[in-house]
């Protein structure tokens, strides 16, 4: 079988080496790819965004199974697209995609499908969510752009003053464009944040072992929201009992919401979740597996990947027995270039990326690369995504550091603590 891997990140990078791995894939292309994906398969110049070429090159080609990676080209239509040329393409509609694309949306189906979420107000105007501020009595709220905004569009405010700034950066400044045409201000919660991916073909619904991201630029979850800088897979935050609730209460109802709505939901369904006392409630969804979960979820997955997205996307799922997992943890730590989440420069030569690879149960997934004269540099906010697995979650991130230390770029760095959340729920 022929596959074509669509973006360009550490989660492509990871599904095209875990797609690459299975006896029926003869050819896997990444399109546009990294210069980390060039070793799983073969780049395809094409943006994932330009649609119309990744639909001409999938028929010139004759591709079996399309996977798409990133939110955008799913916002855009792309499996529209595919299924009008009758092309088998795994992930949701353009339709479906709006659980992600825009907040408002998600919000409301979250209500209509009676899923636990915070209390919520939607604003079409920031003038209206300023006032609705100012009436109210000061407390900690979180304040979302509508549209996608690159994991970046959502300010957790711990009072009025934040609030409004947040509202002014939002709807008025449009630091995030037209993402910000309408706002959603929702109550702050207070408890851990865990990630569940599950594979659905509409019907069937396979979760995924629950993860942990850290969207925080700096060490003790301060500072700026990012894309992530790094995750650990599975959590202990989330017992198996405790899964199956999320399962039953949560994206069964959303699922079927969704196909109510006349939004049928293929693809990976990811449960942005906070754990509260009064149990899990939805911060977000997203439609596509989560980057940096992605890595160390794949780097723990036995057997194959293929024939799974495959049958999703044929709405054949019912057929697929759930994978097995190697035991114990993984852990991705992001390596980013200096200045991010800000501006930050490209072009910076990595050294010591043969080391690291060369450790035992280590994979180093490149997000933000390429090669220049014969050298892998720096070419995006997110560079590296050191993943690593070991026997307990402290194993796993002492390797994967062992692994960060061993790979260098001018204004390289990392959050130190990735997973340490963790050690507090479990004595290993």
């Amino acid at each position: 079988m022929k596959v074509l891997v669509v973006g360009s990140g550490g989660r492509e990078h990871a599904l095209a080496w875990k797609l690459a791995q299975s006896p029926l894939a003869t050819r896997v292309f990444i399109a546009p790819g990294n210069a980390g994906t060039e070793a799983e398969g073969e780049n395809v110049p094409i943006a994932a965004d330009d649609v119309p070429a990744l639909v001409q090159f999938a028929r010139q080609e004759e591709i079996d199974l399309t996977v798409v990676g990133p939110e955008q080209p799913l916002a855009l239509g792309i499996v529209d697209a595919f299924r009008a040329e009758k092309l088998t393409i795994f992930g949701p509609t353009q339709a479906a995609a709006e659980l992600e694309s825009s907040k408002v949306f998600c919000k409301e189906l979250l209500r209509f499908a009676a899923v636990p979420t915070p209390e919520f107000h939607v604003f079409h105007d920031p003038q209206s969510a300023l006032r609705f501020l100012e009436s109210r009595k000061d407390m900690p709220v979180v304040v979302k752009a509508d549209g996608l905004a690159a994991g970046k569009g959502v300010i957790v405010c711990s009072n009025r003053q934040e609030a409004i700034e947040a509202v002014r950066r939002i709807g008025i400044e449009k630091q995030f464009g037209s993402a910000g045409d309408r706002l959603v201000i929702e109550e702050r919660l207070d408890g851990e944040e865990v990630s569940v991916m599950a594979i659905t073909d509409g019907r069937t619904i396979l979760p995924l072992p629950p993860s942990q991201d850290h969207k925080r630029a700096y060490e003790g979850d301060q500072g700026p929201n990012t894309g992530g800088m790094g995750a650990y897979c599975p959590t202990p935050v989330l017992d198996e009992k405790l899964l199956r609730w999320v399962e039953e209460r949560i994206l069964v109802p959303t699922v079927h919401a969704m196909k109510h709505k006349g939004r049928p939901f293929t693809g990976v369904l990811y449960a942005g979740l906070m754990i509260t006392r009064q149990g899990p409630k939805v911060l977000e969804f997203n439609v596509r597996f989560g980057d940096p979960e992605c890595q160390p979820t794949l780097f723990r997955m036995k057997g194959d990947l293929l024939p799974i997205l495959l049958e999703a996307a044929r709405g054949r799922l019912d057929r697929i027995e759930p994978p097995d997992w190697e035991p114990g943890a993984a852990i991705c730590v992001v390596m980013a270039s200096e200045g991010y989440p800000g501006s930050y420069e490209k072009g910076k030569p990595i050294r010591g990326l043969e080391e690291a690879q060369s450790l035992e149960n280590v994979k180093v997934f490149h997000a933000g690369t390429a090669r220049k004269d014969g050298q892998i540099v720096t070419a995006g906010g997110r560079v590296l995504g050191v993943t690593a697995r070991g026997p307990s979650i402290s194993a796993a991130k002492y390797e994967a550091y062992r692994a960060v230390k061993m790979i260098r770029w001018e204004g390289a760095w990392c959050r130190k603590d990735i997973s340490d959340r963790a050690l507090k729920y479990i004595q290993e």
